[in-house]
């Protein structure tokens, strides 16, 4: 028998399990609370119209509602997702809690749970994973119905949290954004409420209270919602794709002002990162426009522009893949 010592083979250490795709489920009373904050609203606004036409709308109301409107969702299409989701541009440490913070007013979550959503809607559009792709249930006008449904807003109630630690990990770390979710709850006050103390004030009356909770609140709060949803419904349906993607994102034009642009949501998904959704001639994008103006004050910087050579071999791509 020989003396030799044996060498003790190295084992190599597990690799580390990915983290799951979903955090625990939401709580009864979260789950009901969406519930009101995706039923409610959607009332209202099918209220709306019958409202409009007999009484109750004022230019005051109006004023309001476009001025929260358009804070609100400019802090969804320039903050949430095309720089806190995609980093398209950095900023100074106050706009981004600005943006944080406006975007909050859109009652469409805390910045990291939106963000850990759509970026798992990113890793895997219209696959297994995807939070919300209306392909789900099959192709056929049946299943795509029923997927519409889904993609629009029944994801949101079935209580699932895309995992915030292995999809916004940076948020999570971030100081600044865990405050600004921790302070959710008073933000939605003040999106709902504001408007009425707003309106309460400028006409001294209740009713006028009342008419800008109801229009610049709920409503506006409502119109935003359905324009949101509508980029993971009928943004993966119906329109254009000029540009080669994984996905079935499409280019759908009559919602590129009421969402901020968000609308060329193939050109999108074929350069997530970029700050410009709307590249081609004559394609409005406002929140483009608005990250400019930041870029020109001095208030973002290392914007990531559209590359034109990139886009240009996206869409040969596509001519290729066509041709075959």
């Amino acid at each position: 028998m020989s003396n030799a010592t044996a060498t003790a083979v190295p084992v190599p250490a597990p690799k580390p399990l990915p983290k799951p795709l979903l955090d625990e489920r939401q709580s009864t009373a979260a789950g009901i609370t969406m519930w009101i904050f995706v039923v409610l609203p959607f009332i209202a606004l099918i209220a709306a119209v019958p409202l409009a036409w007999g009484w109750g709308l004022t230019v005051v109301d109006i004023v309001l509602a476009v001025t929260v409107y358009l804070v609100a969702g400019f802090g969804v299409t320039a903050g949430f997702h095309r720089y806190l989701t995609h980093g398209a541009f950095k900023s100074r440490r106050w706009l981004r809690i600005t943006l944080a913070v406006a975007g909050s007013l859109a009652v469409q979550g805390s910045p990291t749970q939106w963000v850990a959503n759509h970026r798992r809607h990113h890793a895997f559009s219209d696959r297994e994973g995807d939070p919300h792709s209306p392909w789900r249930y099959g192709t056929g006008v049946g299943a795509l119905l029923k997927g519409l449904g889904y993609a629009h807003v029944g994801w949101m109630l079935r209580r699932e949290l895309s995992n915030r630690s292995r999809f916004a990990p940076d948020l999570v770390a971030d100081r600044d954004m865990q405050l600004v979710g921790r302070l959710f709850g008073p933000l939605v006050v003040l999106s709902l409420g504001g408007p009425a103390l707003v309106g309460g004030l400028v006409t001294g009356t209740w009713t006028g209270a009342l008419t800008a909770f109801f229009w610049a609140g709920i409503v506006r709060m409502a119109l935003l919602h359905h324009v949101t949803w509508s980029v993971n419904s009928v943004c993966h349906v119906f329109g254009e794709r000029p540009f080669a993607s994984k996905d079935k994102a499409t280019n759908f034009w009559p919602l590129a002002i009421l969402s901020f642009g968000e609308s060329w949501h193939n050109s999108h998904h074929a350069d997530p990162t970029g700050a410009r959704h709307g590249v081609l001639r004559g394609q409005i994008d406002p929140s483009a426009r608005l990250i400019w103006v930041f870029e020109k004050l001095g208030w973002a910087y290392d914007v990531r522009w559209p590359v034109t050579e990139r886009l240009q071999a996206k869409r040969v791509l596509l001519a290729t893949d066509q041709k075959g």
